[in-house]
């Protein structure tokens, strides 16, 4: 996709950065043994364990359903439940994957407040009953940045953390946009996971500049026993794995990760700078991460459909969301706005 028909739908329309592309065609030189037993994965699940400036045990998976679910399926039995918030991805748009995978395992859904979970939810619904005819809570899964491009500051973290400690309860993050919560705060990643109590994060490549592939870090590496077999019987063991694995070694050998969340971020601000002051026009959400949410008149939106943007409206009526990527020209942006302002005139 060129600079002149980028879209806004997704982050996942965007193309594979150089450094991804690079490392994979350096990694397609000659032979390199199978199954993740390669050159490439020990290099990048050793990047991983220097990033976050611990010995973690690291998995790779095709995708985030894939990642998300394997996760919580190895911290539940099937009679143990998963608490999460009401809009979580594993909720809304994994098809029951992380159930099917974990033979069962019932999610709980909490109030979200502007995307995030917060102690006072948890509580009640782990404390609501405790007799065996209700599937016992056993894991608390967050997403760091929320679905509506919101983001946990470590205090919340820590909030959530001891929560969990105080019910007994495990710590999942899925981080599909991890490296933008990281951007916007600018912390180091160890600050946002296991610092702060964080048991099991899902590392997201794909929304980043990657092709395919998440990373799945488990700090309580007593979590992590038998995972290999998980990932083999559910499809994820890739028998040229460093194909799977080398984009990440492009992606964290020099900070292009943090490099390109940064950017997509900026982006999504300054569509919101550009936008946030029009008559009939409003933010629905404060933009923390790389999306904008904004409440636009329905007349508008369908004024933009029939401009050629591409952009989701699953949000509630009159709510759209606008994703910017590791590759969004800033130039696009300001075209985007620009028509956003002219059809947002013609509609009031």
């Amino acid at each position: 996709m060129t600079t002149a028909n980028q879209q806004f739908a997704s982050d996942n329309y965007s193309g594979v950065c150089p450094e991804a592309w690079e490392a994979m065609a350096r990694a397609n030189q000659g032979h390199d043994r199978a199954y993740g037993d390669d050159q490439w994965t020990a290099r990048a699940a050793d990047h991983f364990r220097a990033l976050f400036d611990t010995d973690c045990e690291v998995f790779f998976a095709f995708n985030g359903t894939a990642a998300n679910s394997l996760a919580l399926s190895s911290l539940c039995q099937s009679y143990h439940s998963v608490i999460c918030a009401d809009i979580a991805h594993v909720e809304t748009d994994e098809c029951g994957a992380p159930e099917f995978f974990s033979n069962g395992s019932k999610l709980l859904l909490g109030r979200s407040e502007q995307g995030k979970l917060t102690p006072a939810a948890i509580r009640e619904i782990a404390l609501k009953r405790k007799d065996i005819h209700y599937p016992k809570p056993r894991v608390v899964s967050l997403t760091q940045a929320t679905e509506v491009g919101t983001v946990y500051q470590p205090e919340e973290l820590r909030a959530v953390s001891d929560t969990c400690k105080e019910l007994g309860l495990h710590l999942h993050m899925d981080g599909a946009r991890f490296a933008n919560a990281c951007a916007h705060l600018g912390l180091a990643p160890a600050e946002l996971s296991w610092k702060t109590g964080v048991d099991v994060l899902c590392f997201g490549g794909t929304k980043n500049g990657m092709a395919v592939g998440e990373a799945i870090l488990f700090f309580n590496r007593d979590l992590a026993i038998d995972f290999e077999y998980r990932c083999k019987q559910a499809g994820q063991l890739a028998s040229k794995m460093r194909f799977l694995s080398a984009p990440w070694v492009g992606l964290l050998e020099n900070g292009a990760w943090l490099k390109y969340a940064d950017h997509a971020n900026r982006c999504a601000r300054l569509l919101a700078e550009l936008i946030g002051e029009l008559p009939g026009v409003e933010l629905m959400f404060p933009v923390q991460a790389n999306g904008v949410f904004v409440s636009l008149p329905p007349a508008a939106l369908e004024a933009l459909k029939h401009r050629g943007w591409l952009f989701y409206t699953f949000i509630g009526v009159g709510g759209a969301r606008f994703m910017c990527s590791w590759d969004t020209s800033e130039a696009r942006v300001r075209q985007l706005a620009d028509d956003i302002r002219t059809v947002v005139i013609g509609a009031i």
